[in-house]
């Protein structure tokens, strides 16, 4: 035993080893086999005590609380058996003791040395005692929390992992939810979301959010375990350890439902006292009512969009004690102001302190020498059209709540509507007289002069397309007539209103040639005020005024084909925009259009879209020219004689046969129309009972109108009839028998004519 000191000490060398053994913060023994302590560092004497002296020769034992004592022999002579390193935190409850029988707790780490004069080991004992009373610290701090939680009778408190498991359920959740902790538990949290929320992500969402910015908070529908929905104000937390690492997400739940149906019973009451009074100024009465019931403020106003200006003009609602923002003008700017930055960004703008930098020096001093210290503007938007803001102030810094912002949204968006509403009644009231001449008018000519009797006629041609006109009117298929000028088109478009189940509503009529290509749209679809120069008014189109009634678009084949996306979208869809609105109108009318194009060969040469000849083609009708069905003039003489004559106040009995097979016998390029203008010059021209028919007429027409028979032009005659020269003269040009003789014109006259006309020899 005297010998161990200088075996220890040969085991320390070199000096650098013996230093570090000596500064330790930890005590370190050298033992034997037999468990005697051959070496202590000074760190030993501090912890234990004991002097080294005192500690050499002994077992360590000496260190070990008595009652532990002989159950420690027995684990050292275990371990003696087996030597093994140990580390520290192996999950002992191991204690110490000092040399005046002061316990304290300990970790242990124990190291085997294999030498030459035998094994030892090496003994390293921490005192933890300031890691114990941490650790039984947040032991008690989470016995306490834990028994928060559990006692909490409102808050739903639950864990969820990374993966959005539950992991904790504390009994309110159970309350609130309905699940009890083993139904729940290891679930995925998205069962509170309403279906459609879980669809578009809104569960994984809000733990997106909580992850990335440390907490989440939102309010919505969600539902319990028996599929009730209740109002959850809901606070998601991210729990991370020291190194940053994600550990999982700690959720706080409110059921608010009954915050919420009052909430919403007062929204309900503030929306039909709103909208109740279209009168502007009643309006900012009842405005002003509204927000007394919301939140508590001091000031209130309107500022509202003046497009001429280029600014808000400003309307105060509420100033106690004679508070007077913005003093030196109705007028607020858009840059540097709440309510401009408010108005341009169409988000809510709150204002906590006057020190907010976002304004400009002047505005923050018209706040401050009004007595204001804080305050929110919220947008008025209405169908995405922003009308102006509402801002709503407090004398108080932070006097107005971020948890008012949201029912006071609300309420922005029922003034947002109600202003709209007043403004659209202000417009509709002046339209009101305009429009019921305009219906009156249109429902005047629809029962005197366009009516199904004017289609005349007994011809397979004509039959047939009424035939047509009958099948097609009962549905709401959309007709497309073609057939050329003057062919009575309309009047078929009349025919299937009349004949379909929208007889009872207005027939509409718009002819997309008459029109300048600039106004068409304006004509089709209406436009806002201000739409563009000149728009000083609000006007509704002809497809709205059709609503529930029939459009018929004549001369359809004339629209512009930057126009045609739009009205293909409006037969489509059902539904439009006036111009300079971005609010959508719906309509339902049944179209049907006509033209004497050919708008196949439009499309071709892409003139007119393909998918607008297509939509339109549905039902298409044939009209035939008149000149197709000569056996219905008679017929349709006798019927403009007896027509004119009646409005002429004459009588007239007889129509010479002679002037009927004349009538018969001409071509009518402009159809009936042509005709029946011919017939009512003819009534005026007869002061008698015998019809008097300008025959000379047609006589003169035939020439003038470049020898068209069929269509065909006078170049087409002239080709014609010095084709049939050149066969008779049996091709010879020159000469007593050659073609220009016959034609009575020079060689090279007719030569040139010919390279004009661009007639070969084949032809001949």
């Amino acid at each position: 035993m005297p010998d161990s000191p200088r075996l220890v000490d040969k085991l320390l060398q070199p000096d650098l080893l013996s230093a570090l053994y000596a500064f330790l913060p930890d005590a370190v023994l050298l033992t034997n086999s037999e468990g005697e302590i051959l070496n202590a560092n000074p760190q030993t004497e501090k912890l234990f005590g004991y002097s080294r002296d005192e500690l050499l020769g002994q077992t360590v034992e000496i260190l070990v609380p008595e009652r532990f004592r002989s159950t420690h022999v027995g684990q050292r002579k275990h371990y003696q058996r087996e030597p093994r390193l140990r580390a520290m935190g192996f999950g002992l409850d191991l204690y110490g003791r000092r040399k005046d029988g002061a316990e304290f707790p300990v970790d242990i780490m124990l190291s085997p040395v294999e030498t030459s004069e035998g094994s030892l080991v090496i003994a390293v004992a921490r005192d933890i005692t300031s890691r114990k009373e941490a650790e039984n610290a947040l032991r008690h701090s989470e016995e306490g929390l834990r028994s928060i939680i559990e006692t909490v009778k409102d808050y739903a408190i639950f864990t969820i992992d990374v993966d959005g498991l539950v992991t904790s359920w504390n009994p309110a959740a159970t309350k609130i939810k309905g699940y009890q902790p083993e139904e729940i538990i290891g679930r995925h949290f998205s069962r509170f979301y309403l279906l459609e929320d879980v669809k578009r992500g809104k569960a994984d969402q809000g733990l997106k959010i909580a992850a990335e910015t440390g907490r989440y908070e939102d309010e919505g529908w969600r539902v319990r375990k028996d599929g009730s929905q209740f109002w959850a104000n809901v606070v998601i937390t991210a729990l991370r350890d020291k190194a940053g690492k994600l550990l999982g997400y700690f959720k706080i739940t409110r059921d608010f439902t009954t915050r919420k149906r009052a909430e919403e019973a007062l929204l309900l009451e503030i929306t039909n006292v709103l909208l109740s009074n279209l009168d502007i100024d009643k309006l900012l009465l009842a405005v002003t009512a509204s927000l007394n019931q919301v939140a508590c403020h001091d000031y209130a106003s309107l500022a509202l969009y003046d497009p001429r200006a280029q600014k808000l003009r400003l309307h105060r609602l509420n100033s106690p004690g004679g508070l007077d923002l913005n003093a030196e003008d109705d007028l607020i700017t858009l840059d540097g102001t709440p309510a401009g930055l408010c108005f341009t960004s169409r988000q809510p703008v709150l204002v906590e302190h006057l020190d907010d930098t976002r304004f400009t020096k002047h505005a923050r001093q018209l706040l401050a020498t009004a007595g204001m210290r804080s305050g929110c503007w919220l947008p008025l938007i209405s169908h995405g059209r922003p009308l102006g803001v509402l801002g709503v102030a407090s004398v108080k810094e932070e006097g107005l709540a971020r948890a008012d912002l949201n029912l006071l949204s609300q309420v922005a968006n029922q003034i947002a509507l109600a202003i709209d509403n007043a403004e659209a009644f202000s417009q509709i009231s002046g339209l009101n007289e305009r429009l019921a001449e305009e219906k009156r008018y249109l429902e005047d000519e629809i029962r005197t002069e366009y009516n199904f009797e004017g289609l005349v006629g007994e011809s397979p041609v004509l039959k047939r397309a009424l035939k047509q006109v009958e099948t097609v009117a009962p549905t709401d298929a959309t007709v497309l007539i073609l057939g050329e000028t003057g062919t009575g088109k309309e009047l078929i478009a009349r025919a299937i209103h009349q004949l379909s189940e929208r007889r009872e509503r207005t027939f509409v009529k718009l002819n997309c040639a008459a029109i300048p290509s600039g106004l068409l749209e304006s004509e089709l679809f209406g436009h806002e005020k201000g739409a563009f120069t000149g728009a000083i008014s609000q006007k509704i189109g002809r497809l709205e005024l059709a609503h529930r009634g029939t459009l018929f678009l004549d001369e359809v084949g004339d629209i512009p084909i930057e126009l045609q996306p739009k009205l293909l979208r409006a037969i489509q869809e059902k539904e439009f925009e006036r111009l300079g609105s971005t609010r959508t109108i719906p309509v339902d009318v049944r179209l049907i259009a006509a033209t004497n194009r050919d708008l196949a060969k439009m499309v071709k040469d892409s003139q007119f879209r393909s998918d607008l000849y297509y939509r339109l083609k549905v039902f298409p009708v044939h009209l035939a020219p008149l000149r197709e069905r000569t056996g219905d003039i008679p017929r349709l003489v006798r019927h403009f004689v007896d027509k004119h004559a009646r409005r002429m106040k004459r009588k007239i009995e007889t129509i010479p046969p002679e002037a009927m097979k004349a009538l018969v016998k001409w071509h009518w390029p402009g159809n009936v129309r042509e005709l029946e203008n011919f017939i009512e010059r003819a009534v005026i021209l007869s002061p008698g009972p015998v019809l008097r028919v300008p025959l000379s007429e047609l006589t003169s027409a035939e020439v003038s109108e470049e020898h068209a028979i069929g269509g065909s032009t006078l170049a087409d005659a002239e080709r014609e009839h010095i084709l049939h020269a050149l066969r008779e003269a049996n091709g010879v040009i020159a000469g007593p028998q050659g073609a220009a003789k016959r034609l009575g014109l020079k060689r090279t006259t007719l030569n040139a004519k010919m390279r004009k006309l661009g007639i070969t020899r084949k032809e001949i």
